[in-house]
């Protein structure tokens, strides 16, 4: 029962952020002590960095990206978003190593591989020193195998729909 697990919530659709952060509000209700870090979204204002407040000292949030790469308004040079990326890793290391928490959110974190702005080396690792009883949740598309091979519980979302695709833009509390 106190054996932490490796979780995985990858693919096109929406809903992977929700997923973990679903998993945070019933983990919190054990009285657990969850901390997310968000390696893509950081430049960003979206709801859970002000909800996440209301779930205090249970629930840490920490953003340390500068926004989505290589997508909308993105200038920012790409080594600048590996050194970043690398940055957060070392946050995410001293947060698994502190013993503080239950579980810990790497959000975005596949993507993050995907992009090239960390190796998955450096995920893989995370997921070696974590103590046995820590659940680590990865998020983000384009998981690599390996990470993969190592988790317990893998779960895909798929996009079947899209208000997208009928020129919806991205809404205020669903989305963002």
């Amino acid at each position: 029962m106190d054996e932490g697990l490796v979780i995985v919530y990858t693919g096109n659709g929406k809903g992977k952020t929700t997923a973990a952060l679903g998993m945070a509000l019933r983990a919190i209700g054990y009285d657990h002590k969850i901390c997310m870090i968000q390696f893509i979204k950081g430049s960003w204002h979206y709801g859970e960095m002000t909800s996440s407040k209301r779930l205090e000292p249970e629930f840490e949030l920490t953003a340390v990206g500068k926004g989505f790469v290589g997508i909308l308004d993105d200038i920012t040079p790409k080594d600048v978003h590996q050194k970043i990326a690398r940055e957060a890793i070392e946050i995410a290391r001293q947060k698994i190593l502190s013993d503080n928490y239950d579980i810990v959110i790497l959000d975005e974190i596949n993507y993050a591989v995907n992009l090239g702005l960390v190796d998955v080396s450096d995920v893989l690792d995370l997921v070696k020193i974590r103590s046995k009883k820590l659940s680590l949740v990865l998020t983000g598309n384009h998981v690599k195998q390996q990470l993969v091979d190592v988790a317990d519980l893998v779960t895909e979302m798929r996009e079947i729909k899209h208000p997208f695709q009928k020129g919806i833009r991205a809404k205020r509390g669903i989305d963002f």
